[in-house]
């Protein structure tokens, strides 16, 4: 799976016959001006993507801050956003990707294969003295994508646990939330029991793009990815439908993944799923993340530094 697209390949991709679609999801925790900063200075022929009401559907408890959206409310999106069945589509923000990895996921998740994120995001653009477009470009020609959910693997809050207790979950927020020493949005502080720290942030280079494969490589063997792999001794749910206590396997495996993710609502958990692509290791998303978990007074959290 190709998950990076460099600025210099966009450039020449953009010059060519066939042209990508790309899209601009400018969004970050507290900052709800993304579409001013998308008016301020995008990449030319961008489109704005509203991660709160195109990338996610309203808030529930057993959901999270940011439930998946419907796969018709995200097909009838992606048609506005001018996507084509054979179209390559390009992601990016201005947070190293953070955020674009929410659409990537998402588009991959509802079975389109060329999407990938642009390597050190806007960043990497404005670096290369390239030029940026201001204001908001005409509507571009509706698309006729078609997007069935699915072939990405999903957990729930039983299938999380279950890998935290007999795989590998991954926390992708930062260090202190992860520890509860601070929780600035959800309703208890800590992280779900097992689970090992994984920060989003330690994917990246000090420009903004991700870590050579190798280096992510033993950045996740270290954190066990390794020994969580199918077949690598690990015990668990059958693949199948996602249901309480399961998680949906990969098309064309004969078992589920046994490396999870969440983060606080299911947005940079995927960019660590990015990662661990990149890295070799596939992996299975917890949509509703922390959001979901500690919304639940049934379900335990543990605070400090061990899993």
């Amino acid at each position: 799976m190709t998950v990076t697209t460099t600025v210099a390949e966009l450039r020449e991709l953009l010059a060519s016959d066939a042209p990508p679609a790309v899209l601009d999801v400018r969004w970050a925790l507290g900052d709800p001006h993304g579409r001013e900063h998308y008016a301020e200075g995008h990449i030319p022929g961008a489109v704005y993507v509203d991660l709160e009401t195109e990338l996610a559907s309203a808030p529930t408890a057993r959901g999270g801050r940011h439930p998946l959206p419907p796969i018709t409310q995200l097909q009838d999106a992606a048609r506005r956003w001018g996507l084509r069945q054979e179209r390559p589509v390009v992601v990016y923000d201005d947070l190293g990707n953070t955020a674009a990895a929410r659409a990537w996921w998402l588009l991959r998740y509802a079975g389109l294969e060329r999407v990938t994120l642009l390597d050190g995001a806007l960043g990497a653009w404005r670096s290369a003295g390239l030029l940026l477009e201001s204001g908001h470009p005409a509507t571009p020609p509706r698309g006729d994508v078609v997007l069935r959910e699915g072939a990405l693997p999903v957990a729930d809050a039983d299938g999380a646990a279950e890998l935290a207790a007999s795989g590998l979950l991954l926390d992708a927020r930062a260090g202190e939330r992860y520890r509860g020493e601070v929780e600035p949005v959800d309703p208890r502080a800590g992280h779900i029991p097992g689970a090992v720290s994984a920060p989003t942030g330690e994917n990246l280079a000090a420009d903004g793009t991700f870590l050579p494969a190798d280096e992510l490589r033993k950045r996740f063997a270290e954190l066990g990815a390794d020994a969580a792999r199918p077949g690598a001794g690990a015990t668990g749910p059958s693949a199948g439908a996602a249901g309480p206590g399961s998680y949906a396997a990969e098309p064309g495996t004969k078992s589920a993944p046994r490396i999870g993710v969440y983060c606080g609502s299911g947005v940079t958990a995927a960019h660590e799923i990015a990662a661990l692509e990149i890295a070799g290791f596939h992996a299975v998303l917890f949509p509703g993340s922390w959001s979901a978990w500690s919304t639940d007074p049934d379900r335990p959290a543990t605070k400090g530094e061990r899993p």
